[in-house]
């Protein structure tokens, strides 16, 4: 329900933008996610962040011909289990701005840079409930996180665009996986509302 919450707030927010943007763009992608491992020991190490796939969703507008704002959120797929025995599931969110220069006519190239958030989801066998949150199974752990990412947007039909992408995110005071740093690389299906 509230990542339900969160993508509708998106998309009013693009709604009241749009009106002064030359061109909007939402996707919908699909990615796996890369992080270091830790060498293996006989001591309490902590597991790699990587593994998974990971869904999302994500959303931006051009203010000023090439340049633009970006906002996206992805999380794990399915729950994944910290140290053979906590489930979790990690969830990406970031702001960007975005530079979108024009390769050839129907391939247009994206690079983006900026901050957001990683929040660790860790699950539980029983339920906290509180009047502001409600009910919730699961404790989070958030960490602030910058993120630079890349991609090439290609236009096979119309408006409709494939988007090759990676996004490399640095996440402070990750202390509960062995890096703090993961790399995205997925693709993303989308349409371009506008002038491209």
């Amino acid at each position: 329900m509230r990542r339900l919450s969160i993508i509708a707030a998106f998309a009013f927010l693009l709604s009241v933008v749009g009106a002064q943007a030359q061109q909007i763009d939402i996707g919908f992608g699909v990615s796996g996610l890369n992080s270091p491992s830790s060498a293996p020991s006989t001591v309490f190490s902590a597991p790699s962040l990587g593994g998974g796939t990971y869904v999302g969703f994500n959303g931006d507008f051009l203010v000023h011909k090439d340049l633009g704002v970006q906002g996206e959120i992805f999380w794990r797929a399915h729950q994944g289990l910290y140290n053979g025995y906590q489930p979790f599931r990690p969830l990406f969110w970031n702001f960007n701005g975005m530079w979108l220069p024009h390769l050839a006519r129907h391939v247009t190239a994206e690079l983006a840079a900026g901050i957001g958030a990683t929040s660790i989801r860790f699950y539980n066998n029983y339920y906290t409930c509180s009047y502001i949150t409600g009910c919730t199974n699961y404790t989070s752990s958030n960490h602030f996180t910058g993120d630079f990412g890349a991609g090439v947007r290609f236009y096979p039909h119309g408006n409709v665009f494939i988007r090759p992408e990676a996004r490399l995110y640095l996440i402070h005071n990750n202390v509960e996986f062995n890096s703090n740093r993961a790399t995205r690389y997925g693709v993303t299906v989308g349409y371009t509302f506008g002038e491209r």
